[in-house]
């Protein structure tokens, strides 16, 4: 978990003391290691260090153990639900691990979002290695990535999604005036014209579009109207809604698969960032996700065939075409 997460978990427990948490993370391993690895305890204590030189903390003095109490905030044993509405976050303090402990430039991303009754209502993203460079090497004006070196993304309901860049200094925003920029889906509303990513751990044969569509990664290489352009976006699934909401991609597929869990914090924040932005997502079959399922901790989702996020305009011509392939 980076340093600027835990910051964020602090916080969120300083500022909004009564509204419960469902996150990835715990400190069950830390705290664990910290007894059994004297290396663990320099972990801990540099982890403790950025909090307390980074958090407001209103002049209360701050010791390890408060930190670990609010990473072990969002932990699984950390608040029971009922089958009543709620207002909670919901928080991914790092989707794309495995990128991230390569220490290379994955996409990987910070998420947070804030449910109400059952919908997102506002959404965080952050992706320190986000580069201005479209995907596909073209450049294209009408994205609103920012230019430079990571993206802050905002979402709130009904006021849109905005991005503004992150400075060299993560965690510390650029004081330039008017860079907040609005973010809009692609007006993409041809299948087989739009750029498509999907799960790393997946191929495109899984999905029920490759019945009627094969796919290519090479952008310019012209297509026929039985291929796809597939791109590669090697990191979790909110560096894809990222994408979406940014106008790079029009579309993500992601198939639920009977051995794999999919949690809400890899979809949450990604839903209303894309909502805002233009677009749409669903499961397979058109409903929206249901962040309720899981009655009891609010962690699971179970989307009927998958999940399916669109710039909207192609939304329901697709849900149609998975529908008549899938199974």
């Amino acid at each position: 978990m980076p340093y600027f997460a835990m910051l964020l978990l602090k916080e969120l427990q300083r500022l909004f003391p009564s509204i419960p948490l469902v996150a990835e993370e715990d400190s069950a391993s830390l705290r664990s290691s910290k007894a059994d690895d004297n290396s663990s305890d320099i972990l801990v204590e540099s982890i403790f260090s950025a909090v307390v030189d980074k958090v407001s903390n209103n002049g209360s003095h701050l010791t390890q153990d408060d930190v670990l109490r609010a990473i072990d905030r969002g932990g699984k044993d950390a608040v029971s639900f009922d089958s009543n509405p709620a207002t909670y976050w919901v928080l991914d303090p790092i989707d794309g691990t495995k990128g991230f402990l390569r220490g290379n430039d994955a996409l990987y991303v910070v998420g947070l979002a804030l449910v109400v009754n059952g919908k997102v209502t506002v959404g965080v993203m952050g992706c320190p290695n986000w580069t201005n460079d479209d995907i596909v090497n073209k450049k294209d004006d009408s994205v609103a990535a920012c230019n430079g070196r990571g993206i802050l993304m905002v979402s709130h309901i009904g006021c849109g999604t905005w991005s503004r860049r992150l400075s060299a200094d993560i965690g510390q925003l650029n004081t330039a005036q008017d860079i907040w920029k609005r973010c809009f889906v692609d007006t993409c509303s041809i299948a087989h014209m739009a750029h498509y990513c999907i799960p790393d751990s997946q191929t495109w044969d899984m999905i029920p579009l490759s019945a009627t569509y094969d796919s290519t990664t090479d952008a310019t290489d012209p297509r026929n109207e039985n291929e796809i352009l597939l791109l590669s976006v090697f990191c979790g699934s909110l560096c894809k809604y990222l994408t979406i909401a940014s106008g790079r991609a029009s579309v993500f597929v992601l198939q639920a698969r009977p051995t794999t869990q999919i949690k809400s914090w890899d979809h949450a924040v990604g839903v209303i960032c894309v909502q805002e932005a233009g677009g749409q997502t669903s499961d397979w079959s058109g409903e929206p996700l249901d962040l309720a399922a899981d009655l009891t901790s609010r962690r699971i989702i179970y989307p009927r065939g998958g999940v399916l996020v669109t710039n909207g305009a192609l939304h329901d011509k697709l849900v149609e075409m998975i529908s008549a392939s899938y199974k």
